[in-house]
């Protein structure tokens, strides 16, 4: 099985060729990164037109990467939602048109499904695990039990973690994306110099809330102000810190949950932009082996968004037979929750 994988949801144009042996064939990505510097964020319209701009020549690269022809490939898989929606619109009738015009089934996929495959992709995790899923929208716990079965245990409140790190970026001057400026300064920070509260911290639940320590972080800088460099890397380190112990905490809950469906099945895995920071992946390592758990996270370029997540998501539902109609449109809101349930 060899499916063309297209990712437009968010600011990465991004293809991939993978196959159902969990070899990635090709990829190839164009960066939005420096048109959205300026404005400290993703720009929706800036980012639709460079996909439109790029999104064919990143698909035929990919496909020429692969030493396939059109042919060779056995289904092609798109991201339809979450996300922006000029963006999906790009890359969804892209894929429709390669599917039509090619004769090869077409798969509508979901972007949050894409994230929690990919520890299969690159760990050949069996199913079920326990999945901390962080991104840039998204924070949740799940038990991934197959392709679009999932048990949500808890997820976000109010921000996602990987805004939390944009924003907080944003306020010490760091630009933009937050999350790799704030791990770089951090290094040399003081993790201990402020002391900033653990949202929701004691509940018996697994849900997540950074809203208040994004706010702390605000006043703790105002009071400053103007921040020193040092002040900036102590903040950071300050931060990142307080993120790790939610994490533990919040994790701890997930664990005893999970177990409650799965006694047996030891396994947790992380995906999303935000595994990929160094800090957060020590984090979880210690808590796998406190709770004898093994820990499966893929390698930091397989966390950020990519046209690989895509493919392999394609490859999993398809080898299950799942293919979409062609009306299938593109989602602005798509959660995880319509192939799951909440408990």
């Amino acid at each position: 099985m060899i499916v063309l994988g297209i990712e437009t949801s968010c600011d990465e144009t991004a293809a991939a060729v993978v196959n159902s042996d969990r070899k990635i064939l090709s990829e190839s990505i164009y960066s939005q990164i420096k048109a959205h510097e300026e404005y400290l964020g993703v720009v929706p319209e800036l980012a639709a037109r460079s996909h439109i701009d790029h999104c064919s020549k990143v698909i035929k690269d990919a496909i020429n990467k692969a030493n396939l022809s059109i042919d060779q490939i056995d289904a092609i898989a798109a991201t339809a939602g979450p996300g922006l929606l000029g963006g999906l619109l790009v890359g969804l009738t892209t894929a429709k048109a390669i599917s039509l015009a090619a004769k090869k089934p077409f798969i509508a996929i979901n972007h949050l499904d894409g994230h929690a495959l990919t520890p299969r992709l690159s760990h050949k995790v069996e199913f079920p695990y326990l999945l901390l899923l962080i991104s840039g929208g998204h924070s949740m716990f799940l038990a991934v039990e197959g392709p679009g079965q999932y048990k949500l245990l808890g997820q976000a409140i109010d921000d996602a973690l990987g805004e939390a790190f944009d924003k907080t970026g944003r306020l010490l001057g760091l630009g933009y994306p937050g999350g790799p400026a704030i791990e770089k300064i951090a290094i040399n920070g003081d993790p201990h110099r402020f002391i900033l509260p653990h949202p929701l911290k004691g509940r018996n639940n697994c849900d997540f809330s950074f809203s208040g320590l994004k706010t702390a972080v605000r006043q703790t800088a105002e009071k400053l102000s103007p921040l020193s460099f040092k002040d900036r890397e102590d903040i950071a380190a300050s931060f990142q810190y307080t993120i790790c112990k939610i994490i533990e905490e919040r994790l701890k809950n997930a664990i005893q949950e999970y177990l409650i469906y799965h006694p047996n099945a030891r396994r947790l895995a992380a995906s999303g932009g935000v595994a990929s920071n160094g800090m957060i992946r020590k984090t979880l390592q210690n808590i796998a082996n406190k709770n004898n758990f093994n820990l499966f996270i893929p390698e930091p370029k397989l966390c950020t968004d990519n046209g690989a997540m895509i493919a392999w998501a394609g490859v999993e539902h398809r080898l299950l037979g799942h293919k979409s109609d062609y009306s299938f449109d593109v989602r602005s809101r798509w959660p995880l929750g319509e192939n799951c349930y909440e408990f």
